[in-house]
């Protein structure tokens, strides 16, 4: 919505890269992949999508070396830098999405909850449940595969049911 007929860029080339960007299409005006290397390592089906979208287009081989503008007015543009040549150009756009890997913000729990060797909260089979009893997990914290708004929002209904049931043991 608030990209409405903007020019916006999604750092990426991954899976979770080629979705955001065919789902800014619906609002942005321009939408601009910008990625490391001269291969997507997305799946064909996600790459075809995206690169099927006359809206989109891709800078390869460059890397964002900094983003230009401020709090008050928003992103304006970025420094784009080639990864061979090292040489930099200014591209404009209105907006940058990162979609560039995904490290959970689960350092607080080490040692008190399981994790597994990425920092995701390691929950018991088919449940919200970990290892500490009374304590569950959701979201992106927990879903090491899908890692979507709608994925978190579901596992969140699952983790409020479990929570509930668990609560009713303890009466």
């Amino acid at each position: 919505f608030f990209f409405k007929d903007k020019k916006v860029l999604v750092v990426g080339g991954g899976d979770s890269a080629m979705e955001e960007a065919t789902f800014l299409t619906k609002f942005a005006s321009e939408v601009v992949i910008i990625h490391r290397r001269e291969e997507f390592r997305a799946s064909k089906i996600m790459i075809d999508r995206a690169m099927s979208n006359p809206k989109i287009s891709v800078e390869y081989n460059t890397v964002v070396d900094d983003i230009i503008g401020s709090q008050q007015n928003g992103v304006q543009s970025v420094l784009l830098k080639d990864a061979h040549t090292g040489e930099k150009r200014n591209l404009d756009c209105d907006g940058v999405f990162m979609a560039i890997g995904h490290t959970p913000n689960t350092k607080l729990f080490n040692g008190s909850i399981d994790l597994d060797d990425s920092g995701y909260i390691i929950t018991k089979p088919d449940s919200t449940y970990t290892n500490l009893d009374g304590v569950f997990a959701c979201g992106d914290v927990q879903d090491t595969v899908y890692r979507q708004a709608v994925t978190a929002a579901g596992s969140g209904c699952m983790a409020a049911i479990d929570a509930e049931r668990w609560l009713e043991q303890q009466e």
